[in-house]
């Protein structure tokens, strides 16, 4: 399966219908369905994720399979484990003979309380962390992660840092990952406003929901909370970071130019071209090495990938059948 088999009708080659689309409520109870119906055992645990961080989230697996491998999911920002493209992506996983762990990052879900700092993106560390600690839960079997936009870039930082941190990962797939963080914040800025003004609302939430959690911690007023995207991140850099500049903040978790070129785990990234988020272009200049996969699609939006008017997913079919392929590759079923 490649992205040259996702040919949607052309009434669904906009992309700003496909990016809509991809995170409506109508998917969000379609994920829902899809998961209930095969009826799994899901799980709830807390993991370490160093320094008394905790990080929490869902295992899920069906009764009475032997598992051919266990699958990290990684959410978007301001996404969850409950997200639409979770949920639907866990089914098709669960489906393919895997077992699941949907892994919440800090200050998602309903994780504000767990941790008094807020999050950032470039809290790498404690999922590094938080990984092993599934793979400690979860042993024999070959880990396999996968991730969309922002969890996308952490799922590549994660399969990068894998070695060197002993957490053995046999494939990665990304969908529509943040490569350049400042590239894609002017694309925002610039781009039609719905999508600035969406993740500053959520946002905006959780903040909000992390200062009446900790008020003795986090005591900004509103007027912090009314500002833009960008002064609003400069903020969280200026107080919550030792980057002190938004620029260095963006660098630190930026996988642009050569980042990837030493990576060690397999790894397949689909992208679209017309994605109103993150810039195609970002992806002209990666150095990847020969395991990693870049797979283009005209069409898709920003993780939309919408193939019909049921609102089936190409995306999450992609990567149960790419994860699936890489860990046949390394074993067989338990």
């Amino acid at each position: 399966m490649t992205a040259a088999d996702y040919r949607p009708p052309r009434w669904l080659r906009s992309p700003h219908l496909q990016s809509a689309l991809g995170s409506s409520e109508l998917r969000r109870r379609l994920g829902e369905r899809q998961l209930a119906a095969l009826h799994p055992t899901t799980t709830e645990h807390l993991l370490d994720g160093g320094d008394g961080v905790r990080l929490q989230g869902l295992h899920s697996a069906l009764p009475g399979v032997q598992p051919r491998g266990l699958a990290l999911l990684l959410h978007g920002w301001e996404g969850s484990v409950e997200s639409s493209y979770m949920r639907l992506t866990a089914a098709r996983l669960l489906a393919a003979g895997f077992e699941v762990f949907r892994l919440n990052f800090r200050d998602h879900g309903n994780t504000h309380h767990l941790n008094e700092e807020i999050f950032h993106s470039c809290r790498i560390d404690e999922v590094v962390l938080a990984a092993k600690d599934v793979a400690r839960r979860f042993p024999l079997r070959p880990m396999v992660v996968a991730g969309y936009s922002l969890g996308g870039n952490f799922a590549l930082r994660l399969a990068l840092r894998a070695p060197a941190a002993g957490l053995a990962l046999a494939h990665v797939a990304a969908v529509c990952p943040v490569i350049d963080p400042a590239r894609t914040m002017a694309a925002m800025e610039a781009g039609l406003p719905v999508y600035l003004w969406h993740f500053e609302r959520k946002w905006r939430r959780s903040l909000a929901r992390k200062r009446a959690l900790f008020p003795g911690r986090h005591d900004f007023d509103d007027r912090v909370l009314a500002q833009r995207l960008r002064p609003l991140t400069q903020w969280l850099v200026e107080r919550h970071t030792d980057f002190g500049t938004i620029e260095n903040y963006f660098d630190g978790y930026s996988i642009a130019g050569d980042r990837l070129a030493t990576l060690q785990v397999p790894t397949d990234i689909l992208m679209a071209a017309d994605d109103p988020v993150i810039p195609f272009d970002d992806f002209a200049n990666l150095q990847l090495p020969a395991s990693t996969r870049l797979d283009v699609s005209p069409w898709g939006g920003h993780c939309g990938f919408i193939e019909n008017a049921r609102l089936d997913g190409f995306a999450e079919r992609w990567i149960a059948q790419r994860l699936l392929d890489g860990s046949r590759s390394l074993s067989t079923p338990m």
